[in-house]
């Protein structure tokens, strides 16, 4: 039985993947941080087929001592400070765990399990203000937030673990992937989740920022997949996962009124509040590689995405 380590397993990524590898037979372990309110809403159903372990991506010896007792087959670091606007208000704290934290968890697994596999959680906002549409792997980086360049230096500290130790390390730069799990601060789930409350009388408007941005916008379920499929390869190597299409907030605010049977232009008002300081206009990935190397392609539907989300927090808030 392949033992599995999973930073950041209470996030959406996290739960979905647990329960892909959980179906493969894998062992599971997943990484929390200590807290005197526990959150593990999205792996509650999973409390008694997972072993938690405490550590912190701001902590050496925690991540030496997990990866020492658990020793994995394959450990899976999805563990960040993983909000661009937040990442402007706490920009050092950013850095130091969506950043250094990369390097933290390379150094355990090459001091105490250099055989194992490791794949690291990039991101399209890596492409910020894009140099080419669409964006592939060779596609130059232009970062437009502290966020984003966190995510730079820990993908290629990755690369630079990869061919400095040959340790077989990849990266995913997966593009936005969104899920009725997603938190209620990202944009997508902000919106179905107002939608709902506006459907069932608890809302009346939906505030948003710049509604031209364009997104390409997949299913976690589909992406957690191409994690798996990345570390059962020959060779270690990186790449785009994304649906290699792109759509604008405004769509997806009109999709989620439409699966309710409402009109947005009735609820939607603009706050400047929510608009960001640097902002990234159009991100739109390239899969080829993934879909020829991999075997992956994504299967969610951008539109059925939004209805799925929607029906969700419908459930959520009835319920």
């Amino acid at each position: 039985m392949k033992k599995a380590f999973i930073t950041g397993i209470t996030g959406q990524d996290g739960s979905y993947l647990a329960e892909l590898l959980l179906e493969k037979g894998y062992e599971v372990y997943g990484m929390v941080r200590r807290s005197s309110n526990e959150n593990y809403e999205r792996v509650a159903h999973l409390r008694d087929k997972v072993t938690f372990t405490q550590g912190d991506l701001a902590d050496q010896s925690s991540l030496d001592e997990a990866i020492k007792d658990i020793m994995p087959d394959e450990v899976y670091n999805l563990a960040a400070q993983s909000f661009v606007p937040t990442s402007w208000n706490q920009a050092v704290l950013t850095t130091d765990i969506t950043g250094l934290g990369v390097t933290r968890i390379l150094e355990a697994v090459r001091k105490h399990k250099p055989d194992a596999k490791f794949y690291q959680a990039s991101s399209s906002e890596m492409f910020g203000k894009v140099q080419e549409i669409p964006q592939t792997e060779k596609t130059s980086f232009y970062p437009r937030s502290p966020y984003g360049v966190a995510k730079v230096y820990g993908h290629w500290i990755t690369v630079n673990y990869r061919e400095s130790y040959d340790l077989f390390a990849c990266s995913g730069i997966l593009f936005n992937h969104e899920s009725p799990r997603r938190g209620l601060e990202f944009v997508t789930r902000k919106v179905t989740n107002t939608v709902a409350k506006i459907k069932l009388g608890l809302a009346q408007e939906l505030r948003m920022g710049n509604m031209d941005a364009m997104r390409d916008w997949g299913f976690a379920g589909d992406y957690v997949y191409a994690m798996w499929l990345m570390l059962q390869q020959d060779q270690p190597d990186d790449y785009v996962i994304a649906t290699g299409e792109t759509h604008s907030v405004c769509e997806l605010i009109e999709i989620a009124f439409d699966s309710v049977g409402l009109k947005a232009k009735n609820y939607v008002v603009t706050d400047q509040k929510f608009f960001r300081p640097a902002e990234v206009d159009q991100l739109i990935g390239n899969p080829e590689k993934a879909r020829k190397s991999l075997g992956w392609i994504s299967k969610t539907s951008f539109e059925g995405l939004i209805r799925m989300m929607v029906d969700e927090d419908l459930r959520l808030l009835k319920k």
